[in-house]
Formats: C-alpha cells, sequence, structure tokens
C-alpha cells in the first residue's frame, strides 16, 4: 500500500452519533422554539460547516440567543446523551487492518480537544492514535488550520484522509492528501454528487478497495 499516515475524522466517521446529532440539535430546536424539526434525512441534508452557518439556515435567531450561547447548550445537551452513540462496527477491524499493515494513525477533528480526547479515552481506542487533535473552542468552525499546521510537521508523509462530510474533502486537500468519505455519517451520499472524491457505505468497504 503507498500510504503511510492515515487521519481519521472523528464525528460521523469513528463515533457513530448521527442519532446523537439529531437529538442534541432538535432538543436545542425545541429549547428555542424553532418549530423545524429533523428526521434523519433531513439532518443530513442540512448538516455542514462552518456550525454558525448550519445553526442561522435552520431558523435560529442570534439576536435573540447568542450563537456561542447556543454552542454551549449544545454541548451540555450532547454530552449528557452520549450513551446514544457507539463505534461504527467495523472501526476496530479497520484501525487494526492499518496498524498491521505499519501505517501509522491520528485523529484531526473540529470538536473541541479537551472533549474529544475525553471521548476517544472512554471508548478504549486512544491507544491505536499518535495524535488526537481538537480545535481549542466550542464553536465548530473549521479544521484546516490543524490540518495545515500537521501537514507542515510531516511533509514526506503519504496520507489518507478519512471523513464524512464536506468539510473533510477540504481538510484532505489542506493535508495533501487522499479523501475517502464514508456515507454512514453527518452527510448525505446525495451531498457528493459533485466532487471528485471517493464514496463507500462502509469502513469495510474501504478496506477492501485497498486491499
Amino acid at each position: 500500500m503507498e500510504y503511510t499516515y492515515c487521519i481519521w475524522d472523528f464525528n460521523g466517521t469513528i463515533l457513530d452519533d448521527v442519532g446523537l446529532g439529531i437529538y442534541t440539535v432538535n432538543e436545542l430546536l425545541k429549547n428555542h422554539g424553532v418549530e423545524l424539526v429533523l428526521d434523519r434525512e433531513s439532518y443530513r441534508s442540512r448538516f455542514g460547516f462552518p456550525i454558525v452557518d448550519y445553526y442561522r439556515e435552520l431558523g435560529f435567531d442570534f439576536a435573540k440567543t447568542p450563537y456561542e450561547e447556543l454552542a454551549s447548550e449544545w454541548v451540555k445537551i450532547y454530552m449528557d446523551n452520549l450513551h446514544r452513540a457507539s463505534l461504527f462496527d467495523d472501526v476496530i477491524r479497520t484501525l487494526d487492518f492499518f496498524k498491521s499493515r505499519g501505517i501509522r494513525q491520528s485523529v484531526l477533528s473540529a470538536s473541541e480537544k479537551e472533549m474529544l480526547s475525553y471521548q476517544i479515552d472512554g471508548l478504549g481506542v486512544g491507544g491505536y492514535f499518535e495524535e488526537i487533535m481538537g480545535i481549542d473552542n466550542i464553536y465548530g468552525d473549521s479544521k484546516l488550520s490543524l490540518a495545515k499546521k500537521w501537514r507542515e510537521r510531516n511533509p514526506s508523509e503519504k496520507v489518507i484522509f478519512i471523513g464524512d462530510t464536506t468539510h473533510d474533502i477540504e481538510t484532505a486537500c489542506e493535508l495533501s492528501a487522499e479523501c475517502y468519505i464514508v456515507c454512514a455519517g453527518h452527510q448525505s451520499e446525495e451531498r457528493f454528487s459533485e466532487k471528485n472524491v471517493k464514496l463507500f457505505s462502509t469502513l469495510t468497504e474501504l478496506t477492501e478497495a485497498l486491499i
């Protein structure tokens, strides 16, 4: 295999938290009197980065409740309901697939770094990763600066990036990485119809393509 390094997105790629994401945003919508209720299809057709734009499109009024307050409330609801999320079934098998081939692995996420580390440790998969990279706030802006800094530190690595959103395509570009999208996460397959990217239904399908 030509790759020397695999960088993972976390939410919707390693952690199957789509149901939790839907629950959390619906609770937030309800708490602030926004009538829209998202089912799985509508959620995956709308979710995106930066999160502030996604919230604005959902109908939140930042004049009534600043985005920063909404973000804090979202984190509380999400973290109080972590039991609703779990690893995708084929994550461990995929982590072992890369490990057995000597391919180093890290996580790069738009989640706040302490929350990210807490979740990864709780899932028992921290030992697979050389670095756990998260952003320094809870506002879900972008992870492109993290990607840029990583590539500057690791200029010679041949990288595969695994994610589940269009923002992951942008991140892979910043990493000069091959981008593989697994369409089981926070965005539907239709969101990638005009993107020049490799799509897979599951991580198992992805690894089979690499053998």
